[in-house]
């Protein structure tokens, strides 16, 4: 019964994609949408990350904004060619002087601020203990100086009892005026820190700023190695394969989105800073226009540091202009080796779309050339299989080195390529050893009668690689060949076994049957078989028992006998077949002769047979031969 061929697709389908093979399928389809999808929400997160964080650390950790140099120093790090080197370094400069005209504003606006504070309960108490250590510090310094004067006008021109003690008293009196000094210098410092911390004074974390941020400056200075780089046309020849040139224009884009957003940071500075001027100046203007008549010394101070910060904002939105400037340029120069990496790129699938052109080509000339009508066929599709191989193989070669490049660490490549030869070609190595195995002295001869992997025949060639055969039927049955030939691999030496049929030493236990009636003197005729046997046999079995006792190397071999063996068993019973008795005899000969052999005693046997059934007076049709071989 015919299958349809829609039932045959539908199992074929069934078996290549099962229920759990579905619900994988599915489950990890769904994941890599969510990959995806989350890869699309956060794509702006890696080129942000660096600025993000400078940013935020400046503002929640310093009072003072170190955002501009924290750029500056981060994108110093990512300049490759000369160009973009020259304006890290002048944007290393101006981001520079910026962070010191913040410092420089936020002093004094920290100063101000101190100024107009209105001190109660601890704070009032800690102010005038601070100007009570000013006032005894003063007369600690002038009492310092009266007597060293003291000291000098006591010395006369003649050491007398008089000026020594004098001068000695004087002394004393000094070292105690400076300790009391030094003491009251050390209560001064104490106390101011303890008003500053109660009034929650700003210049003092300020000028702690300041100084780590200097420190700082100072060791990126002494760290920093004076390297130009090369220009941005030599740079990007350096890249040759299209792997590198790709990966660099992908940095490229990196590094011009964060040069960029560099810029637009400065520029967002350059309006805060412009608000913040704008406001303090229209108030400054406001209290001057309203003091017009007449100021205090307090508000004409007040006055002098509020214009001393409009001046500092004016140079910080000048320098913070400038720096925007500078990073436009740094995305230009980044503009302009983009383009420089994208003509690369493209000479390299240039060449690549030549090679692939080249191999459709040869493709197509090797078909013209295979197909010439004086060719064989045969030899004609071997030809063109491998040189189409070649082709394809030269060509992907051709194309990997202008992707990848030659290989680096051509050692490891070498030893992981012979390690997979070795993997791929291990049946063929096992045949080019089992070759020496095979033409060796229990091996295998051109001729000889042999059994491998089931397959029976005579050795017609002994190859290298392989053995070629003319197949027989089996050793069981006539051994007629089959007409075929069959090639083997000669791994079957190391790997296998095999049977030599032909060599010194080949014997072989065959066995033949003899069925005849239960009502036969199967005693009689069991012992004329077996004498029958022995006596042709006799021979052969010499031989064999000599050749056992001289190869072997135990005892049960030695004395191992090869002399026929006769058994009785009754007869299977049979529809319309009445039960007899199966006589078995089993005899050694050997494998290149056991047909012969069988054959003898085949006619032998049946002559004895049909000879007693001649002289009972019996049809011989009651006796039946088969054999065994073993």
């Amino acid at each position: 019964m015919a299958t349809s061929p829609s039932v045959g697709d539908g199992a074929h389908r069934s078996n290549l994609f099962g229920r759990t093979a579905l619900i994988l399928i599915t489950v990890l389809l769904v994941l890599l949408g969510l990959c995806v999808g989350g890869l699309w929400a956060t794509r702006g997160a890696m080129a942000n990350f660096a600025f993000l964080r400078t940013r935020r650390a400046a503002a929640e950790q310093s009072l003072v904004n170190l955002g501009p140099w924290q750029t500056v120093q981060t994108l110093a790090q990512l300049a490759v060619t000369a160009e973009e080197k020259e304006y890290a370094r002048d944007a290393e400069r101006l981001a520079d002087h910026e962070v010191d005209q913040a410092f420089a504003a936020a002093l004094r606006k920290a100063d101000l601020q101190e100024r107009h504070k209105v001190l109660t309960g601890h704070a009032l108490a800690l102010s005038q203990r601070v100007a009570q250590l000013q006032q005894e510090i003063a007369e600690d310094q002038a009492k310092v100086a009266r007597l060293k004067g003291a000291g000098t006008g006591a010395a006369g021109p003649v050491g007398t009892a008089k000026n020594v003690a004098s001068l000695a008293a004087t002394g004393d009196s000094l070292k105690v005026a400076e300790a009391q000094l030094g003491l009251d210098k050390d209560e001064l410092t104490d106390a101011q820190r303890d008003l500053d911390r109660a009034t929650g004074n700003l210049s003092v974390r300020i000028q702690g700023e300041l100084a780590g941020h200097e420190a700082s400056m100072r060791k990126y200075d002494s760290e920093q190695q004076q390297d130009d780089g090369v220009t941005a046309v030599v740079s990007a020849k350096r890249h040759l394969t299209l792997y590198e040139r790709l990966t660099a224009w992908f940095n490229q884009r990196g590094r011009y989105a964060s040069v960029e957003q560099a810029g637009a940071e400065a520029l967002s500075d350059v309006g805060r800073i412009t608000a913040e001027h704008n406001a303090l100046e229209a108030r400054e203007n406001a209290v001057t226009a309203a003091g017009s008549g007449g100021a205090t010394l307090a508000e004409i101070q007040d006055s002098s540091t509020e214009r001393q910060i409009l001046s500092i904002d004016d140079d910080r939105i000048q320098t913070d202009k400038q720096l925007a400037s500078v990073y436009e340029k740094w995305g230009a120069q980044l503009q302009l080796q983009h383009q420089i990496l994208l003509h690369l790129i493209l000479q390299s699938l240039e060449a690549i779309l030549f090679i692939a052109l080249g191999m459709i080509g040869c493709d197509a000339l090797v078909r013209r050339l295979t197909e010439h009508p004086s060719v064989d066929r045969r030899q004609a599709h071997t030809l063109r299989t491998i040189l189409r191989v070649v082709v394809q193989v030269v060509g992907i070669l051709l194309i990997g080195l202008l992707v990848f490049g030659p290989p680096h660490q051509t050692g490891t490549i070498i030893g992981l390529a012979t390690a997979a030869l070795t993997i791929s070609l291990q049946d063929y190595i096992l045949a080019f050893l089992g070759w020496f195995m095979l033409v060796g002295r229990n091996g295998i001869r051109v001729g000889d009668m042999v059994e491998i992997d089931g397959v029976c025949g005579e050795v017609l060639e002994v190859g290298l690689m392989s053995t070629t055969l003319l197949e027989t039927t089996g050793m069981a049955e006539k051994g007629e060949p089959t007409g075929r030939q069959v090639s083997l691999l000669n791994s079957f030496a190391i790997r296998g076994q095999y049977f030599n049929f032909s060599s010194d030493g080949q014997w072989m236990w065959d066995e033949i049957t003899v069925s005849v009636p239960a009502d036969e003197n199967i005693y009689d005729i069991a012992k004329s078989v077996e004498d029958l046997a022995r006596e042709e046999t006799k021979e052969s079995a010499r031989l064999a028992e000599a050749e056992w006792k001289q190869r072997a190397h135990s005892t049960r071999l030695t004395g191992m006998s090869a002399a026929p063996v006769v058994m009785l068993r009754p007869t299977v019973p049979v529809v319309d077949i009445a039960t007899g008795i199966d006589i078995q005899v089993r005899y050694v000969t050997r494998a290149v002769g056991r047909f012969e052999m069988r054959d003898r005693l085949y006619r032998h046997v049946i002559k004895l047979l049909q000879d007693a059934n001649v002289a009972k007076g019996l049809p011989q049709e009651r006796v039946s031969v088969d054999h065994v071989a073993s």
